[in-house]
Order: C-alpha cells, then structure tokens, then sequence
C-alpha cells in the first residue's frame, strides 16, 4: 500500500456456520456502498448452491481456470479450503484502496492470515458463534452439504476456533444486529489504535 492509499482493508473471518457472510451482507447497505464500501468477490472451484449466482456470492471456475489465474498473479491470496480452491482477486482490492473506500472480505481462517501479511494495515475480525451447538444447528440446517462434508466442516470449525487470538478483534455473533453494530464499531475506532498513529504526529504533539 503506498502513501496515497486511503481505503481500508476489513477481513472478517470465521469457522463454516459463524455467520460472517450474513454480517458481511448487512454492512453493506445501498447507504454506505455510496459511501464507497464493496465486497471482494473470491473465486472459487467448487459448484455453486441452489441460491448461489456467479458474479454474486463467487466466481465459480474449473481448476484449469483458477491454475492459470493463480500463475498470472491474479490473486492477492489464494488457498485451498474443504477440497476446494479459493482465491481473493487483487485487482478490485487494490483499486477500492486507491478510491478512499472499504474493502469488506469473507474469508477462512488461512486466507486471512495470507492477506493480513500481503496487507499489513488491514483489520482483522474472527467472528464467533455462541456455542458450538449453535454452530452445528447452524451448519445442519443449512442443508448443503452431504454428511461426510458436514463433519469436516464441524472438524475444520473445531479447529479453526482455536485460533481466534490470530486476529486483532473477535466478535460473538449471538445476535445478527448487535454483531454488525460491533463490526462498524471496529471499523470506525480502528485508526485510534496507538500503533495506527503516525508517531511523528505525536511527538509533534507532546513535544
């Protein structure tokens, strides 16, 4: 990130069924996509869902598709997660920088921490589920995957939670609204951070 990049990074992440992509769905409403928010849009090899739209949720390729695009250096991050491949674009991340806005990114636990060394300033948010039988009601009801794919991704989410101190801030989704409210609070303090202030400004401060 040069200089003149004035956007932001916000990378939320959270084991399958945390809830991440519904918080990441509320904040960004028609108001603050004005305001300059998007949403990166990965790529993916996996088939999308009955509700799933390519374009929309991901970019849905063949492996062939996202080797070549992976040799291009298309991607910011890429990785492979429950048997799948998944790839953050860095074109759209780095022009949203450029612009001033804010680059909202659903991501698992290992792109996270890629994109967090590729981009040191971005703010990283693990999201929680209340308990861990939420988590699987969550997952089953969902009703996607086939029972072999739902215990790995129950198995992956054990996993996942234990890493939770990787990330500068962690939010408890219990309730939908109040997390996306915590979320906009992290966004907006997160330059108040001491580490976030240049230290020449405060030394010109307090002399």
């Amino acid at each position: 990130m040069s200089k003149a990049d004035k956007g932001k990074i916000v990378i939320i992440s959270s084991p399958s069924g945390g809830g991440k992509t519904s918080i990441c769905h509320k904040l960004l409403s028609p108001t603050r996509r004005k305001q300059g928010w998007r949403f990166s849009i990965s790529y993916t090899t996996r088939q999308p869902r009955a509700n799933e739209r390519n374009g929309r949720e991901y970019y849905f390729v063949t492996d062939k598709e996202f080797t070549a695009l992976k040799k291009e250096d298309a991607f910011a991050e890429a990785c492979r997660v429950h048997l799948y491949q998944y790839g953050t674009p860095r074109g759209p991340l780095e022009e949203t920088l450029k612009k001033g806005g804010v680059m909202i990114l659903d991501v698992d636990v290992q792109g996270a921490q890629k994109l967090k060394k590729e981009y040191p300033q971005a703010i990283t948010v693990f999201v929680l589920p209340p308990s861990k039988r939420e988590l699987h009601r969550r997952l089953k009801r969902r009703g996607t995957e086939t029972a072999a794919q739902l215990a790995l991704r129950r198995e992956n989410a054990r996993k996942e939670m234990k890493l939770y101190r990787r990330f500068e801030y962690t939010v408890i989704n219990d309730d939908l609204t109040g997390a996306v409210k915590r979320v906009l609070a992290i966004v907006e303090s997160h330059p108040c951070r001491t580490e976030n202030i240049p230290r020449e400004l405060i030394e010109n401060i307090i002399g």
